[in-house]
């Protein structure tokens, strides 16, 4: 899905040519507030209760504007809390989501600063989204979002609007990745999508096929893969802006679909399962977000990708595999693979000794058991994941600290192998002992005295990451594209120290 063209003007309000005029609604006890003060809208102060309006988040009450260059007025809830960047950017995101059917819309929130434009800009353009490359005969009865979108604003900063696209684009890119059926999103075409999208950004893009991974040692990506005929890949993105001073490792789990393997899911819990690689797109969309902002940091992506699939030459039960740099795993549990194909890809990246690795992955069922579906567990080294935890939190995404006990990694001793990427019969803690398992491919930077773990964090975005109830702010049903503006506020805060 194309982002919509995103704009702002100084414009007189109610002078803004668009088919939906788009004003916020506070909830207060004294009743509804709307929140504009153009002249030529006064006359909808009055019939605010009368025609059902309250303010509540998500509300959207459309009514004729009554104005000769605007056909209607949307009358969109901020709820009750104060009016800020997050208040908007969840105001802005749920019009532009629930309104289709129409070409342009036009805010006319109270944005009275650089944040708060952003903010209102980047809700609307992330809301307005549609998947419909699989519709054909349904595709005449769609209606589809605005494809205009301009926010009415004394602050005419263009490149507000060019950062606003950036990330909104971002997550339309991680959505349409994820949407994508397993029949067409396999390890071969990822690589060939990445390759399309990173066409005209300021990066690299190296592809590791089967001989290569063979070659290099990758034993966990390659083990999950053995079970399909479409073999696996290793993905490395590459932007290194001349002159950058920091270097951080995104590390994105990518299972374009996982059956469990031999260790076969129940066929209820395989429905879904193609968003399995949501972390890998996330790396890519990131990456290329920042490539195209310019940011003076450099960021490498490894996107670790392959199909879990039983078959006769699949990786079993009991199989000793050795990941990148040596470490030998003997995997009881075929459907714990992401931290496999993880390993391989911290340890890559720890080659490298960048300054912070981050892996993302939708990792355990045993996240939405301990967060729900709304936050990211976020654990490793405190520094980095505090760091992640306040990103997320300036941006409006909840992230949330998790520790790593240090009783858990003893449970993961084997008889054989240096580790076993599970504890046959334990269902007490299983995102932190997943944590604890990639823990353990981290690799160091300097030397003798000076040798010190690279700062690691790791995002379980299992809950956050696939919506699968009605919409809310600028989260339609479906994938989220969740840590994307969490992964680039960090980048961003990195490139300055």
């Amino acid at each position: 899905m194309t982002v919509a063209t995103l704009a702002v003007s100084a414009q007189p309000l109610s002078t803004i040519a668009a088919d939906v005029l788009v004003l916020g609604v506070l909830k207060s006890k004294e009743g509804p507030q709307l929140q504009t003060d153009d002249p030529a809208l006064q006359h909808l102060h009055a019939s605010l209760i009368a025609i059902g309006v309250t303010g509540a988040q998500d509300e959207v009450v459309r009514v004729p504007s009554g104005l000769r260059s605007i056909a209607s007025v949307a009358l969109v809830g901020l709820g009750s809390a104060t009016v800020s960047p997050d208040t908007l950017r969840y105001a802005a995101g749920s019009a532009a989501r629930q309104l289709r059917g129409i070409e342009s819309l036009v805010f006319g929130f109270p944005a009275l600063d650089d944040d708060a434009v952003l903010a209102v800009l980047e809700g609307a353009g992330i809301g307005a989204y549609a998947y419909t490359s699989y519709r054909v005969s349904s595709l005449a009865g769609t209606t589809l979002p605005a494809t205009h979108i301009t926010v009415a604003t004394a602050t005419e900063n263009d490149a507000l609007v060019e950062r606003a696209t950036a990330i909104a684009d971002a997550i339309h890119t991680v959505r349409d990745l994820v949407n994508s059926p397993p029949n067409d999103l396999y390890p071969e075409t990822f690589a060939d999508a990445a390759l399309s999208l990173s066409e005209h950004a300021d990066v690299t893009v190296d592809v590791l096929g089967v001989a290569e991974l063979t070659e290099g040692g990758f034993g966990g990506i390659l083990g999950v893969g053995l079970g399909s005929t479409r073999g696996p890949r290793l993905v490395k993105v590459s932007y290194a802006p001349s002159g950058a001073a920091r270097h951080i490792a995104l590390v994105g789990k990518g299972i374009t679909f996982d059956s469990g393997g031999l260790s076969l899911k129940p066929p209820a819990s395989m429905i879904g399962m193609k968003y399995d690689m949501t972390g890998a797109a996330t790396v890519l969309a990131v990456t290329l977000a920042i490539a195209r902002l310019a940011l003076p940091v450099r960021v490498t992506a490894w996107l670790c990708l392959a199909e879990n699939l039983p078959s006769g030459s699949a990786m079993r039960p009991n199989d000793v595999i050795t990941a990148r740099g040596g470490k030998t795993i003997e995997v009881l549990n075929t459907d714990a693979e992401g931290r496999l194909v993880l390993a391989d890809g911290i340890a890559a990246a720890s080659e490298e000794h960048p300054d912070a690795i981050i892996d993302v992955a939708t990792l355990t069922g045993a996240a939405m058991v301990a967060l729900g579906t709304r936050y990211v567990g976020t654990m490793g080294d405190p520094a980095l994941a505090g760091q992640l935890v306040a990103a997320g939190d300036r941006v409006g995404e909840t992230l949330w600290h998790m520790p790593i006990a240090a009783e858990l990694r003893p449970l993961l001793a084997s008889d054989l192998a240096d580790i076993a990427n599970i504890k046959p019969g334990n269902t007490a803690g299983g995102m932190m002992i997943a944590a604890a398992f990639l823990r353990e491919f981290v690799g160091t930077n300097g030397e003798g005295a000076d040798e010190k773990s690279i700062p690691w964090a790791h995002l379980d975005i299992a809950g956050p990451a696939n919506n699968g109830g009605s919409g809310w702010g600028f989260t339609g049903k479906g994938p989220t594209g969740v840590s994307v503006r969490a992964l680039i506020e960090l980048a961003e805060e990195i490139s300055r120290s």
